[in-house]
This record gives C-alpha cells, structure tokens and sequence, in this order.
C-alpha cells in the first residue's frame, strides 16, 4: 500500500461499493439442516405410516379402546424431533468471533463498525485487547515503534504462547492481540476468512453416533420393510378366516377382520422400545446435570461406556493453563538475588510466568530499585536496576530466556548455564535466566544488554496439572481405554505433562513430522500416544484415523482449534473454560472443569446400555411373536387370536411397565459390542417359545370340546402373559429384591384384570373353563422350562465369546 493509503484508508463511498459488491465480512448462516427435514425425517416414515395408519382406521371403526397404541409412536415421533432441532438450534448459534465492534481506518479517521460491516481491503487498526474480525495482513506495527504486534492465536491454533507479527505477516479472524498496536489489510472476509471457515464446518448437521439407537433404527427399518408384505398376508387371512372377501363384506364381519389386522401388524412393532430409550438416557442427563456434566444431546450417555480411544487436549483439559513454579538452581553468589524475584513476580506488569516467583520469593524483602526495563517479547527478557544501600547487590539484573540474556555474553559460566537451561528443557520445563551484571544497561529507547552477565540461577516452570488428572488417567487405564495428549505446544513440554499424569508413553511425535495419508497416520497413532504442535486440520484426522481401525473414538478440549476433531469425534467432550463454538458442538459439557467426572459419566453410559440391553429382549421377543404369529395365523387364514386392547394387557405387564424400571436400575455391566446381535439370539428363539405355545392352543383346545371367541382369546392372552412374563422373570437377573418385585407385582396385574369386574370386561376378557384353563397351564408350565433352557444356552454362548475375546 501507498503511504496515501496508510494513512487514509478506504474511503466511505469506496466501502459501500465493496459492500454492495459482496465483498463485506458476513458470515455465512444457518446449519445443513432445515426444520422441515428435521419434521419430514422424522414424520413420514414407513414405521409411523404404518402405525398411525392403523391409529386412523380403529378411531373411524369407533374402536378408540383398541387404538391406544398410537401414543408411544407420536411420544417417539415428538421426541425424535425435539433432540434434532435441539442440536441444529446449537450449531445455528454457532460462532466462532464474538467480537462486539471492529476498528478500521476510513478517509484517515479510525472508527468503530460493526464486524459485518468491514469490507475487503479495509485497515484494520489492531490495539491490545482487540479480536481480529477479518483475516488480514499487517501493514505497519506499532507507527513505526519497537514492539510490534503480539497475537494470541492459542483458541485457532493451539499455540500457547503469543506470536509476534512482523510487517507481511498474516493474522486470523479470531485471533487476540495482546500486546503491541498495528494497522493490518483485510485480505479474506465473510465465508472465506478462518474463523467463518471454521464455523461452517462445524455447523454442518450430525447426530451423535450412538450404537443403541443406530441398531434401533436399523431393525425398525427391517421391520418396516417386512410389514409391507406382512400387511397383504394378514388382512387377506383375516377376511378369509370370516368366510372370504365377499362373505366378511355382505355381513358386516370385515370390521372384525380389520381390528384383527391391524392387531396383528401393530403387535409387530416394538412400539415402546424407542421411548424407553429415550427416556432412559433423559433420567440420565438430569442425574449427570446435578454433578455438573451436561448433556447437549441425550444418546451421547452411552458414548464415553464405549469409547477405546480418548485423545485429550493438554492445555485446559489434563492442565489447568497456568504455569506454576518449579525448581530454582543457583549458579552464583549474588545477594539479594531471591529479593529481585520476588520484585519481579510481584509487579502490576507481571506476566502469567513472572508471577509464578510472587509466592515462593516475594517475601524476601524488596530491593531498592532505581529503574525498570519491561519485558518484550521481541528482546525476550526485562530489567531491574538496584542503587547501593540495601542488602541486594546493585547493578543491573537481567531476567528472561536463557539464549537471550546471555547472548553477548561468551564466557565458560554462561555455556555451562545455557547448557545446563537446555537440559532441563529438554525434559519439558519451561527454562528462565536470572544474570547480573555492575555494568549499565544503554541503549536508551532500545535497550541493550551489558557487559560482563554473570548467570545467578536458573528458574524452571511446569503447567499445572490438574488435581484430578492422574487418578483420572489410571481409572482409564484400568479400563482399557487408550489415552492419547495431543496439543499444539512444544513435543517437549507435552511428553513432561503426559509423565506428570502417568502417561508411559512419553516420547512426543512432532506433528509436522506427521504424514497427510490415513492409513499411515493410524500406524503411527496406534504406536505413539503424545504428539506436540498439532494443527486443527491434524486433530481431526487423527480422529479419522483411528476410527479408521474400527475404535470408538473420544476428544476432549476448550479451544477454537480442538472444534472440528471434538465435532467428528464418537464422543465430543469440552471443558468449562471452552470457547462458545467448542461447547456447541460438544455432545458432553463439562461445567465445572473437574476432569474427575468422567468416571462418573463411563458409570451412567454403562448402566445406560446394560439396561437398554436387558430391556430389548423384552421388546424384541414380542416383536418375534407377533410376526410370526400374524404370518402363520394369516396364511393359514386363522383368525388372529388377540383384540388390540388383550395385546395391551400382555404388553403393559410383560413389557411396558417392568421395561420403565429395569431401565432406570443400576447396573454396572462392563460394555461390550454388539448389543443387537446378542439381544437377538436370546429375543428371537424366546419369540418361538411363544409362538409355538399360541400354536400348541389353537390346535389343541377344539379337541378339548367348543369354546367361544372370548373364552379362546382371553385363553391366549393367558398363554402370552404366562410364558412373556417368565421372560421378564428370567431377564430380571440377578436376583436382586427390587427386580423380584416387579416381577411379581406384574403377576399381581395379571390377576386383577381377571378379578375386576369393570376391568374385566373392559378387555374382552373372561374366565376359563377348567379343561381349558389347565391346557393354558401345561402350555405355561413347558414354555418356562424352554425358556430357562434357552437362558443357560445364552449365557453360555456368551461366556465363551468374552473367553475368546481376552
């Protein structure tokens, strides 16, 4: 730019041409998802077709009693849609800048607009304290002054120290100055800028992988499919098992045929499955919320139970951020040189480091001090200079990096300092020189160093670790989750953190040593477990990486730059010290920072899934009987043995009611894949055991004289209840005094429909003659022994594939 330029900026109406030219800085709006795809995702499916599609025809037939099984499909249907446009109004929010004015140079006043209203090729004048709203390139630091400008880019990058910006540099939308003052030319605004970047990539439209609702959806989309063809196979046994189409037409008996239908294909879909889940991980969020875990989007419950791989952000997570001091070697007899520290550490200016020696030395008196030097970055040390007359040696006292104090100075005493600050930096610390020297310091507005540095001692930092992360650390190392650090800070200083926290695996992979191809980034991962100056782009291909080798993979962190890997993460997790967009596209919120939770939240997923397991047999058996009960008796032309209200009966006391508590219980089962595959070899062989004692009635009771239709229907709903309810017996293991209550309060609700008149009869439902009563008995009696068969057959098969497993 011209010193013209420089100096007036752009000139109003050149901004307004620019603006109306669609090269302002709006940013870009809305999430992948719109609320009528969220409506018509949830809405039109063939499952809910189905179900509201039977609702309608019972409510015409005036058969309102029998078409209760609409409200859990519209409870799952409400649900389905809430958790979704829950998650889309989150990511709407979205923002990575939240910046409340930008300062730009126009006609050569500086003036303060709005962050949408800076344009390409705006100056923007930059000042401590200031977000950068565009993406710009520094035109002038300082007006010509000494320090430059100082950027915090820790949130987009990673990095935790400040980096200086020369003349030509470029510096992110969503970056912080913190030191210094520049004008910089906007190069990239709105959609293309960094920080916007960032934000449409993280608004983009996901829900949380969750392995318990995944396997629902798919077998609901199974079982839809398969009614399709089932529907034609019932209604036509149906009209056919009154007299045919025409016959069941001409007397009015299609009626029955079409509540039997509809019967048949509503018993087939396991209605209450979905909501029980539902509700399950909602009881689980509100218990997390009391200790300060919140859940953003509720199956995430489940997912820390399955995760295998969890990579943790340093900086925030397994540290608090802050540097604490560690050790202090002297290397020379100085007096007075504790008293200089504790100066230092304790003055207004001190930054984050300096005022880690507040504690340790400020109480050794203060120096009389005739001048100071501030630290700048550029120079890398500050100053004190003590007058005579107290009990510190005067002279001038030269504090900050050890290559930089001592680089005029080349003395044995100062290479083995600079040896010996080098070693411990290998090892992770942070290093700091404090030399001394009776020359002055000159220079004047640019000071220099004197002659004749004396090195008085070397002062290492640490970060601080968090008081929880090392117990945190060896509960998941117990638990066989693999634990990998990742930050953006020196490989060094990352690998002293992971020892601090009990991490063995300490040798630190560069970052920029690391290769862009996937397959050879998980070799590495599989391998290495600390890696220093990650990129964002590097953390969210090491999530895709590892899951890329089939782990279920967790990522925690606070900043802009752990964003995109905590969003495509299994599981994302963000602290409380982490920015707005970080924490809005987080599954799990850690509100109080406290790292020890986690335990706490594997707990709740893992009682989470072993409940939701146990319970899918209840649901998956009834859906096993039903099919194959509605597909015999259809193709067979049999009337359908059950009304739609005897089926709640069955399922409310076999199902529904137990399924509510079981889910809520504790249960500390350790998790272990493929939750459908063994709910389905237990669920479909108990749904055969049903089936076959449904069967074993009809075939046998009209050898035993005539009976009616509602003494064989309520005989049925016997047979159903006796065999489904040691169903519930069996999968109530262990023992447990809770457990046996329900059981036998749901035999207790057995007995009250049969006892109650009003009930009763409301349920089309009557007692048995004798010779029928004690077929539904024997029929009873041999299911249960089938069904504890098929238990100790389960569990065996299980045992043996966890034996292979280890």
């Amino acid at each position: 730019m011209t010193a013209v330029e420089l100096e007036r900026g752009l000139t109003e109406a050149e901004a307004d041409e620019r603006m109306r030219a669609g090269k302002g800085n709006a940013s870009p709006d809305g999430s992948s998802r719109s609320l009528g795809e969220i409506l018509a995702a949830n809405v039109f499916t063939v499952f809910n077709g189905i179900v509201f599609a039977g609702f309608g025809i019972l409510l015409v037939l005036g058969r309102w009693q029998d078409a209760l099984f609409g409200l859990p499909a519209l409870f799952n249907t409400v649900i389905g849609v809430v958790q979704e446009f829950n998650a889309k109004r989150t990511l709407d929010r979205l923002a990575v800048m939240n910046a409340p004015s930008a300062r730009v140079l126009r006609d050569g006043v500086a003036r303060e607009i709005a962050p949408e209203g800076v344009v390409l090729g705006d100056l923007l004048v930059l000042r401590p304290g200031d977000q950068v709203t565009a993406d710009a390139r520094v035109v002038r630091t300082d007006h010509g002054g000494p320090r430059g400008l100082e950027v915090d880019e820790s949130m987009l990058t990673g990095e935790s120290d400040p980096i200086r910006k020369a003349v030509g540099d470029e510096v992110l939308s969503g970056s912080n100055v913190v030191g210094g003052t520049a004008l910089a030319e906007v190069v990239q605004v709105g959609a293309d800028s960094y920080a916007a970047k960032l934000t449409v990539e993280a608004r983009r439209f996901s829900l949380v992988r969750s392995e318990l609702r995944g396997s629902i959806d798919r077998l609901l989309r199974w079982i839809s499919w398969a009614l399709l063809p089932l529907i034609l196979i019932v209604v036509n046994g149906q009209m056919q098992a009154f007299g045919g189409w025409g016959a069941a037409i001409a007397s009015g008996a299609w009626r029955e045929a079409v509540v039997g239908a509809v019967a048949a294909v509503i018993a087939m879909v396991p209605l209450g499955l979905v909501l029980i889940t539902s509700i399950a991980f909602a009881v689980s969020g509100l218990k997390l919320a009391k200790d300060n875990v919140l859940i953003q989007e509720l199956p995430a419950v489940e997912g820390l139970a399955r995760v295998d791989a969890l990579c943790l952000d340093k900086t925030g997570t397994v540290t608090t951020g802050e540097m604490v001091f560690n050790h202090a070697a002297q290397l020379a007899d100085r007096a007075g040189w504790q008293s200089v520290l504790g100066t230092l550490g304790t003055a207004p200016d001190a930054n984050g480091t300096a005022q880690c020696l507040a504690a340790p030395f400020g109480d050794h008196g203060a120096p009389r001090v005739c001048a100071e030097i501030p630290f700048d970055s550029a120079r890398k040390w500050s100053a004190l200079i003590t007058e005579p007359g107290g009990d510190c040696e005067p002279g001038s006292w030269v504090f900050g990096a050890p290559e930089f104090v001592l680089a005029t100075t080349d003395t044995a005493a100062a290479r083995e300092a600079l040896a010996q600050a080098g070693a411990i930096a290998e090892s992770g610390l942070r290093t700091l020189l404090l030399a001394h020297s009776t020359e002055a310091i000159g220079g004047g507005e640019h000071p220099e160093l004197p002659g004749g540095l004396v090195p008085v001692a070397i002062l290492s930092f640490r970060e601080e670790v968090r008081d929880d992360a090392l117990a945190t650390m060896a509960y998941f190392a117990k638990q066989g989750v693999d634990v990998r650090i990742i930050s953006g800070d020196d490989p060094r200083t990352v690998s002293a953190v992971a020892r601090e926290v009990g991490i063995e695996h300490t040798a630190g992979v560069d970052a920029r040593t690391l290769p862009d191809d996937i397959d050879e980034l998980a070799e590495i991962l599989e391998r290495e477990h600390v890696f220093g100056r990650v990129t964002p782009q590097q953390k969210r291909a090491m999530v895709h990486a590892l899951q890329s080798r089939g782990h279920v993979v967790a990522m925690t962190g606070d900043g802009v730059n752990d964003a995109l890997a905590i969003k495509d993460a299994d599981l994302g997790i963000a602290m409380d010290t982490a920015t707005p967009a970080t924490k809005a596209v987080a599954r799990l919120v850690l509100l109080d920072g406290r790292f020890d939770r986690m335990p706490g939240v594997v707990a709740e997923g893992r009682r989470v899934i072993a409940n939701i397991e146990r319970v899918s047999k209840l649901f998956l058996t009834k859906t096993t009987y039903a099919l194959a009960i509605g597909f015999i008796f259809g193709l067979l032309a049999w009337a359908f043995p059950f009304l739609p209200r005897q089926l709640s009966i069955t399922d409310g006391l076999t199902i529904g009611i137990p399924a509510f508590f079981l889910a809520l219980m504790p249960n500390a089962s350790r998790y272990r894949p493929g939750f459908m595959k063994r709910s389905l070899t237990f669920a479909v062989p108990a749904g055969i055991v049903v089936t076959a004692g449904i069967l074993a009635l009809h075939l046998l009771a009209p050898r035993l004289g005539e009976f009616t239709l509602t003494e064989m229907q309520s005989a049925a709903t016997l047979a159903l209840a006796g065999i489904a309810l040691w169903v519930l017996a069996v999968l109530a293991r262990p023992v447990h005094p809770f457990r046996v209550l329900i059981v036998l309060a749901m035999y207790a609700g057995l007995g009250l429909v049969w006892a109650i008149p009003f009930v009763r009869d409301f349920f089309a439902v009557t007692w048995l003659p004798a010779d029928l009563g004690w077929l539904v008995l024997g029929i009873v009696a041999v299911g249960v022994v089938l069904i504890e068969a098929l238990r100790a057959w389960h569990r065996s098969r299980i045992e043996l594939r966890d034996v292979s497993l280890t």
